[in-house]
């Protein structure tokens, strides 16, 4: 069973991206990337899905 993350838990996926998960879904999380210093850099969008199956469940902070 894959262990999903909650609101407010900061994840890391897709080659080191990490965001602050904002909604749980039952197959994805919906993650704020702004949390990222280097977020503007990056050039990416401000929010985007994540499948269970494809995040590191960790707490960064």
């Amino acid at each position: 069973m894959v262990k999903k993350a909650k609101v407010g838990d900061i994840i890391e996926f897709k080659n080191g991206l990490r965001g602050i998960v904002e909604k749980v879904n039952e197959n994805s999380v919906i993650v704020d990337l702004t949390y990222m210093k280097n977020y503007r850099e990056l050039d990416l969008q401000e929010r985007t899905v994540v499948n269970h199956k494809n995040y590191n469940y960790k707490i960064i902070e």
